[in-house]
């Protein structure tokens, strides 16, 4: 009998300060993404996809009884899963797609309805017993022993990779012996990672890492990367409705509007867990807490300023829909095409929904004639898009958040140069970080504490304004809009907000 209870998923390394924060998310894990990317071999280098495997079975606790056992036998970080059906047909659309997030599969539990299967992956599937299990597996382990970030040379890309190799990417699991609580899971199709769009799944699975390091690290939250070959609708939420049960909450991640709209509805809709799209919701919470700080320090009223938005995709959206909530009135909404309007041949639904309340006059122009005189800019878009005379054509005390990642819409050293008041970005080397991770890890962490089911815009506004008054008037300043990435009292104020 085992001494073990559970399993968590905890961070390799731990997240000190900026700079680490730097190296193990954003800008420094797109290194490992486009490495990945340019050659899917490395998957095994960069992330701990060389020792992880999935045990599936019918029953968690048999899952999860056999993962505790590989790991404390074999220290392969193997994670338990329970699927929901005995179809052939349901376990290999699982496994198969599956296949970019582990090393190998263990469906010796379930040996019966497995193993005539074929199933179209490259990695060793376990279906009946073995005499040699880690010989099958090929799992291998990579352990950091008196790290130092010091250790790291090179550009802030070339550090990130080194660290990443060294580690075998910045997750595993460790037994504990506390009552097992189920791991949220970060689900992904690499259909729109960070700001490189789509790259996959295997080359999204560094940033799935990154939230999992962030879950672990600000909010004690275990949380799963699971990147899915699949870019369908339907076969996503097929999945997560089949593995529900491996489940405590889902966090939906980097997948593509107006896709993610339909996958996050659906799955709302049909699954008895928490869903959370973090590049809608815990865009908007973080967006907004850090605007509604902004214009108190420019002393501005929300129902008389205007909003553009570079970007009109599924953040964007809900950015937009979160700071209507609240008052603001005069947005207008530009993407790759220009002013966003009715009837426009590009728009899909989701625009169309969104212009009952934006654009109300009808602009059709593009952003450079449309920036003109904004007291806010939201950038969810492409890289180098503003420039200075666009800056200085706005109004007095201008407020500039330019979030695209990794390379934002301008420098914020930049927008400050040509006269914004205050400058943003969502990168940590900069002043005034917008980042998720002031909102999904206490968010989490909340819905857990709480037992909450739903996840609904009443807790989204209540997040946010906690999250902007967490800074004391006296502490406020155009360089201090919201709380440094890794406070923890941030992530407690924004648990201790979510109530139903």
């Amino acid at each position: 009998m085992s001494e073990y209870n559970g399993i968590k998923i905890v961070s390799k390394v731990k997240v000190e300060d900026k700079n680490s924060l730097a190296l193990i998310y954003t800008p420094g894990v797109a290194a490992s993404c486009i490495e990945i990317k340019n050659n899917p071999q490395t998957s095994y280098d960069y992330t701990n996809r060389e020792n992880s495997l999935a045990v599936i079975s019918f029953d968690y606790k048999k899952s999860l009884e056999r993962a505790i056992f590989l790991k404390s036998t074999l220290n392969i970080d193997a994670y338990p899963f329970e699927i929901s059906s005995k179809l052939p047909e349901k376990i290999k659309l699982v496994v198969d797609n599956l296949e970019p997030s582990f090393g190998a599969f263990d469906l010796s539990l379930i040996e019966d309805y497995s193993k005539d299967i074929k199933f179209d992956i490259s990695v060793p599937v376990l279906v009946s017993p073995v005499e040699d299990l880690k010989k099958f597996f090929l799992c291998v382990s990579k352990n950091l022993f008196m790290f130092s970030y010091e250790e790291l040379k090179g550009t802030l890309n070339e550090k990130s990779l080194q660290l990443r190799k060294m580690a075998g990417g910045v997750i595993e699991t460790e037994l504990t012996q506390e009552e097992h609580v189920k791991p949220v899971g970060i689900v992904s199709d690499g259909s729109a990672v960070l700001g490189l769009g789509d790259i996959g799944a295997l080359a999204g699975i560094p940033v799935m890492e990154g939230k999992a390091v962030l879950f672990s690290e600000l909010a004690q939250v275990s949380a799963m990367p699971l990147c899915l070959k699949t870019q369908n609708s339907d076969e996503i939420i097929e999945i997560v409705l089949l593995l529900e049960n491996s489940f405590s909450g889902i966090n939906l991640e980097d997948i593509k509007a107006p896709k993610c709209f339909e996958v996050e509805n659906t799955l709302i809709e049909k699954s008895n867990i928490p869903i959370f799209h973090d590049d809608q919701h815990g865009t908007a919470i973080v967006v907004l807490a850090a605007l509604l700080n902004a214009l108190h320090l420019a002393k501005k009223s929300p129902e008389d300023i205007k909003i553009v938005f570079s970007g009109a995709g599924a953040a964007a959206i809900a950015v937009c829909k979160l700071i209507l909530a609240v008052g603001l009135k005069n947005i207008i909404m530009f993407d790759i095409d220009g002013a966003v309007y009715k009837g426009r041949p590009q728009n899909n639904f989701a625009h169309e929904e969104i212009l009952k309340y934006t654009n109300l006059n009808d602009f059709k122009g593009d952003l450079k004639e449309g920036i003109k005189g904004a007291d806010v800019f939201i950038g969810l878009s492409a890289p180098n898009i503003l420039d200075r005379e666009m800056i200085k054509s706005m109004n007095k005390k201008a407020i500039v958040f330019a979030l695209a990642n990794p390379t934002p819409e301008i420098m914020p050293d930049k927008a400050k140069e040509y006269g914004a008041f205050i400058a943003a970005s969502g990168r940590s080397d900069f002043p005034n970080q917008i980042n998720n991770s002031l909102v999904f890890p206490g968010l989490f962490n909340g819905v857990l504490k709480n037992n909450i089911k739903k996840i609904t815009k009443e807790i989204k506004l209540n997040c946010a304004f906690a999250l902007a008054s967490s800074i004391k008037e006296e502490e406020l300043s155009p360089d201090y809009i919201l709380p440094e990435a890794l406070d923890v009292n941030a992530v407690l104020t924004v648990s201790n907000n979510v109530k139903e």
